[in-house]
Formats: C-alpha cells, sequence, structure tokens
C-alpha cells in the first residue's frame, strides 16, 4: 500500500490510517489500572516512534486511568498528533457501564477529558450514543449534540464525531454541524453498515471501526487463519489489512499492551492483498 493511501483528514489533520485504541491499556474489562505500567507506557511511546500520530481514548476506560497515562507517557505531545476521546458513558463502582449523555454529564465528561490529557482543546470529540448500550438504535440525539456545540462554541473541542449510530442520526446530526468521524463496529463478520461506509466515504468522512476481529464464528476465524497462513501473516493483521483496503476513509485504532502485538498491528499496513484474497474474505 503506497503512502499516498496511508493518510486520511480527519478535522484539519492529515493523520496515519494505522492508529492506536488506548481501551487495552486500562486493567481488565477496560476498567482499573494497567497491570504493568511501565510497559504500557513504552506501548506508547513506540507507537509515536512508529509514526501514528492518532490515538483513540475516553475518560471512561479505567475510568480516567488511560488518560492520565497517555498525559504521562506523551506529554508535551508531538504537534502532529491528534487525540480523540469519547463521551456519552459512564463506569459504575464495579466497572459496569451505564448511559451519561444528559448535558451536564456531556459537559463535565468533556472537562475531565481536557484535564486528565493535560490539554486546552481536544482534537475530537466523539458522542458516544447509548441508547443502546451494544449496537445503534434509533432516537434524537439533538440535545446531546447542542451540548458538544456549546463546548465547541467555548474553543474546548475542535471537531466532533458520531459513535454507536445509524445513518438517520448521522444526518441529523449533519443538519446542526459537520461530523468528521464516525465510529461503529465494523469488521468482516459485521458488516451491516457497508452501504454506510461507502456513502461516508464519498463525503470524506472518516469511518474509525472498533472491534477488527469481534464477533467471528468458528468456521469463519478458521477461514481466517487459513488466508492469514498462506500470506504468513497473523489473522488480526489480514483483518486490519483488508479494512485499510476495504476503503480509502476507514482509520484502524486498534490496542494493545504489547509490543509485539504493536509492531504486528502496524506492519498490517504494508501487507498486500490480492484481488483473489479479497474475493475470498468478502465472502466470509
Amino acid at each position: 500500500m503506497s503512502d499516498s493511501t496511508m493518510t486520511f483528514q480527519l478535522g484539519d489533520r492529515d493523520v496515519n490510517r494505522i492508529g492506536f485504541g488506548a481501551m487495552q491499556l486500562a486493567g481488565p474489562g477496560v476498567f482499573g489500572p494497567v497491570k504493568d505500567e511501565a510497559r504500557a507506557m513504552q506501548v506508547l511511546r513506540d507507537a509515536i516512534e512508529a509514526g501514528v500520530n492518532h490515538i483513540d481514548t475516553s475518560d471512561f476506560y479505567g475510568p480516567y486511568e488511560t488518560n492520565l497515562l497517555i498525559k504521562k507517557s506523551l506529554y508535551p505531545y508531538p504537534q502532529d498528533l491528534c487525540i480523540v476521546t469519547k463521551v456519552g458513558a459512564r463506569r459504575d463502582a464495579k466497572g459496569g457501564w451505564h448511559a451519561a449523555m444528559e448535558p451536564e454529564a456531556l459537559t463535565q465528561a468533556v472537562e475531565d477529558n481536557l484535564r486528565h490529557l493535560g490539554l486546552d482543546v481536544i482534537d475530537v470529540v466523539n458522542l458516544r450514543s447509548m441508547l443502546h448500550p451494544a449496537r445503534p438504535k434509533e432516537g434524537s440525539l439533538t440535545p446531546q449534540l447542542e451540548a458538544l456545540l456549546t463546548l465547541k462554541d467555548r474553543g474546548l473541542i475542535r471537531h466532533i464525531g458520531l459513535s454507536n449510530v445509524t445513518a438517520t442520526q448521522i444526518a441529523e446530526a449533519q443538519a446542526m454541524t459537520p461530523i468528521v468521524c464516525v465510529q461503529n463496529m465494523y469488521n468482516l463478520a459485521h458488516r451491516q453498515d457497508d452501504e454506510l461506509v461507502d456513502s461516508l466515504a464519498q463525503q470524506g468522512i472518516a469511518w474509525v471501526p472498533f472491534f477488527p476481529l469481534g464477533g467471528f464464528a468458528p468456521l469463519k476465524l478458521a477461514q481466517l487463519n487459513d488466508v492469514a497462513a498462506s500470506l504468513n501473516a497473523t489473522p488480526m493483521q489480514v483483518a486490519l489489512a483488508w479494512l485499510l483496503r476495504r476503503s480509502p476513509n476507514i482509520l484502524l485504532i486498534p490496542g494493545t499492551s504489547s509490543p509485539e502485538h504493536l509492531r504486528q498491528n502496524m506492519a498490517s499496513g504494508n501487507l498486500a492483498l490480492s484481488d483473489e484474497v479479497m474475493a475470498t474474505l468478502n465472502a466470509l
């Protein structure tokens, strides 16, 4: 894959299409502190050295632990680093996930993200719809977007994105403000948003899939393993390479606390998938 195809504009920044998702830097279940802080800090620094200039995070990872670790590892930040966070959820004392979509809660979340990251302004804030915790669900997000627009007017947010949303909700948001990215579950096994990916690509809007390997049935995972073996690659590398070729607006945010896995994730950008391999993967 040529260098010219490995960047995409996110807001007002050109970012490399392989970024870093900070979710796995928290403890088990994305709750509590990371087990090996020194190792996690080194992974973050290695990611920057490897060319990552897009980090996806949230204050509800931990909670707070991941953002504090990012600040401890990377502050002062490289000038080209684009930090994206998301708001709309909260954690309870046992690590459960709950909606926190009231305007007051969103304002508090943005201010907390700024403080824990050591920033004066956040490049992109994604509104994570919690109308249903696990999948997009129809329903107006106007009050939540109005709250984020107020924060944007205050200079605390540069750009707004959406997460866990439907095409109707994206259109509703676009009537209110430019949307620079959409973050939904999407991978070889979960392709309900195929048309939405293509539509947003035509508009120059980034698509940021989460759970790039999530949800594979055993048979399909076995087929993916066969393809990976034929390419002398890992199944994760093949899944990431498929996403990169699937559409030019797809930005990857694979997460890891392992230096070895970081190297493998970054190498997926150099994995060439033939038309024949793409056809095999598309048929899964």
